[in-house]
């Protein structure tokens, strides 16, 4: 872990969404050198499936050595952001670190992202990231440290990043282009730079979108900020990088990147918008050019299937039982291009559940889309379904939360696969 050095003393930083996760890890580890944390979020009361408010936020930052002001902040909100400002100025005297880390996301594809949750997106991440900078900057040009950290990826227009999440994937962008606009236009007075890490991290969020037992492939929030610290010490002349969290640090000279994982030595899984995975050329395969092979294939077969898909169906249909039905109320539907393909379906709704070739006989909540292959791969445990649908393998239509608890389902039936 990065020690820490004492450069922050004194200073204040200006962070959205700090009540919990990523944000409350850059805002302790600054005040551990005894920083001014604005904590600039929502919450103001816990929410169930999210601890955390500005308050206990506030207490533990005081704790740490650091100074706190909690503000309530909806970063879509300009009359709320500019009184945060104003009341940080009043109370410590300047700014001289944002970071913008509030986000909202949701992974749904153009037809089934409603106007509401778009518009939350675009709201939240580029507008209110272009809102607080702007808010900012008279005071950051003031300061000797003067940085500005988005929490956003590095702009990378492989279209897979696109397809099954346009929404969120161009909201985000805003915020990496907010990055590479005002790291020029601020440039010798204000660092502007983008923080992404290389694996998914662990928060109360993730929790939600990838439901639980997804922590053993997560590193902790710790390693986001000793990468945004490491950041903040460096020169106002460092500025317009998107910086990968591990690759600072190995800079820093860490080399056990273990102890940033919740599971030592267990697989991680990588995050978003970066394309350094071991089956990179697969994805670039499938992004340019693979569509017409699987046109190809996607002819359903006239007669039912045998092979891999059946026994795969026929395993999991003797595996059903009433709990399972009561606790997940859901009809599961599998579109399968290749040898062995056609439509499937799972019901975990009705009676003692139900399994096997053809159309389900209710409504699917979930359609998924994919090869026979990478199906067989995905109920064996050979294929993690979080990283078939990050890396374009695995299409899902329908609801989102039911689609992840599938993959709980899945880690319980792959000892008898």
């Amino acid at each position: 872990m990065l020690p820490n050095t004492g450069k922050l003393a004194g200073c204040t930083v200006f962070i959205t969404g700090a009540s919990r996760g990523i944000g409350k890890a850059i805002a302790l580890k600054a005040a551990k050198d005894g920083a001014n944390i604005v904590i600039a979020a929502k919450t103001t009361q816990a929410h169930p499936k999210l601890p955390g408010t500005i308050y206990t936020a506030a207490e533990e930052i005081e704790a740490a050595g650091g100074k706190a002001l909690p503000c309530i902040v909806d970063v879509r909100d300009e009359q709320q952001i500019s009184n945060a400002v104003e009341k940080a100025v009043e109370k410590f005297g300047g700014i001289d670190v944002l970071v913008n880390n509030a986000s909202a996301i949701s992974l749904t594809n153009t037809l089934e992202t409603p106007t509401k949750r778009v518009d939350l997106m675009m709201n939240v991440n580029t507008r209110g990231t272009y809102l607080t900078s702007k808010a900012c900057i008279p005071h950051l040009k003031k300061s000797k440290i003067a940085h500005i950290l988005n929490l956003s990826p590095p702009l990378n227009l492989n279209p897979l990043w696109f397809k099954q999440h346009c929404a969120y994937t161009i909201a985000k962008y805003g915020m990496s282009m907010c990055v590479l606009g005002m790291a020029e236009e601020f440039k010798g007075e204000i660092a502007v730079n983008a923080l992404w890490p290389k694996t998914a991290i662990h928060t109360a969020a993730m929790d939600m979108l990838g439901g639980s037992g997804i922590e053993s492939q997560c590193r902790k929030v710790d390693i986001i900020a000793d990468a945004a610290y490491s950041i903040f010490k460096k020169p106002k002349s460092f500025t317009g990088n998107f910086i990968i969290d591990e690759n600072i640090l190995k800079e820093e000279g860490i080399k056990d990147f273990d102890v940033y994982a919740i599971k030592p030595g267990h697989p991680l899984l990588p995050d978003f918008f970066l394309d350094e995975y071991p089956d990179t050329v697969t994805k670039k395969m499938e992004s340019h050019g693979a569509g017409t092979k699987l046109k190809e294939e996607q002819q359903p077969p006239s007669k039912p299937p045998s092979g891999a898909v059946k026994e795969t169906f026929r395993i999991v249909k003797a595996s059903l039982s009433d709990d399972l039905v009561k606790a997940t109320q859901a009809v599961y539907q599998f579109e399968l291009s290749g040898e062995d393909g056609g439509t499937w379906f799972l019901d975990l709704k009705n009676k003692g559940g139900d399994a096997g070739y053809g159309e389900p006989s209710d409504q699917a909540d979930v359609v998924m889309n994919m090869s026979t292959d990478d199906f067989v791969k995905m109920f064996s445990g050979k294929l993690k379904p979080t990283m078939a649908f990050m890396s374009g393998k695995l299409k899902i239509k329908g609801n989102m939360a039911l689609a992840i608890k599938l993959e709980k389902l899945m880690s319980q039936m792959q000892a008898k696969l």
